[in-house]
């Protein structure tokens, strides 16, 4: 019987290997990997399903991974150790599971990795029959969350650290379409590196609740991680802005860095 198998040329084997050794090369392995928290559902669901393509975007244009987590079951040290960044969208400061809590206190005082919080990560009090978080109420300057617009306003940013990396190329000032702001039981200011606040003159509408002296992305340099919270984090509507985007971007590629 005839051997029917023919043999491959020498020069067509070589061929081969160098094109799956150049398809290795071409597969550029993660400069970072990312986790990104946020929640199921609720009011801020629709910002969070509009971070996620942007964010997956910018994750294969500047070569880094991200997972995508709505609870914090799986938490704990060694999880967060394939991280080098942790973005809390929208995601509460309560009801964690004790050993996710313990895991995430020691990843940012130990300086493991970074932090971008937003929005709901400064819903601080008692929520849900859970009590305030101590160690996240301090990371967030010592503030207590105490109301907010519950039918929304515009108003404009005004930077206040323009050398912080993740203000480069933003503008002095910039217009937020859409948000319903925070106000605390007092200014994170003394505790905390502000770097924006909003201009509550410039609501539109205007509206009685204000708290003075508010700022609206800082950073606490007492930790280790480097950290950012954003307080712009309600509406979809955000993605649309070009200075939004780039602190988000910046902030990505800033916090990431040892």
């Amino acid at each position: 019987m005839k051997n029917v198998f023919r043999k491959t040329p020498v020069c067509c084997v070589a061929l081969w290997l160098a094109a799956g050794a150049t398809g290795a090369w071409a597969q550029e392995k993660p400069k970072f990997h990312v986790l990104a928290m946020a929640e199921p559902g609720g009011h801020h669901i629709a910002y969070s399903k509009a971070a996620r393509p942007w964010l997956d975007s910018l994750a294969a244009k500047e070569h880094f991974s991200i997972d995508y987590i709505d609870k914090t079951d799986a938490i704990n040290e060694g999880y967060l150790s394939k991280y080098q960044l942790i973005i809390q969208l929208d995601y509460v400061p309560y009801a964690w599971k004790p050993e996710a809590a313990a895991a995430f206190e020691k990843y940012i005082d130990e300086g493991k990795g970074g932090w971008i919080g937003f929005h709901h990560a400064t819903l601080l009090g008692e929520f849900d029959g859970y009590k305030i978080w101590p160690w996240f109420q301090d990371f967030m300057g010592g503030i207590r969350y105490k109301n907010y617009i519950a039918d929304f306003a515009a108003a404009t940013v005004k930077v206040e650290n323009s050398k912080h990396p993740i203000m480069k190329g933003v503008p002095a000032l910039f217009p937020v379409q859409k948000e319903e702001w925070y106000i605390y039981d007092k200014s994170p200011r003394p505790n905390v590196d502000v770097i924006a606040s909003v201009d509550e003159s410039t609501y539109q509408p205007d509206s009685k609740i204000k708290m003075g002296d508010h700022p609206v992305v800082w950073s606490n340099q007492k930790k280790k991680a480097k950290n950012v919270y954003i307080f712009m984090g309600h509406s979809p509507v955000l993605f649309e802005s070009t200075a939004y985007k780039t602190i988000f971007k910046n902030a990505i590629l800033w916090a990431a860095k040892k």
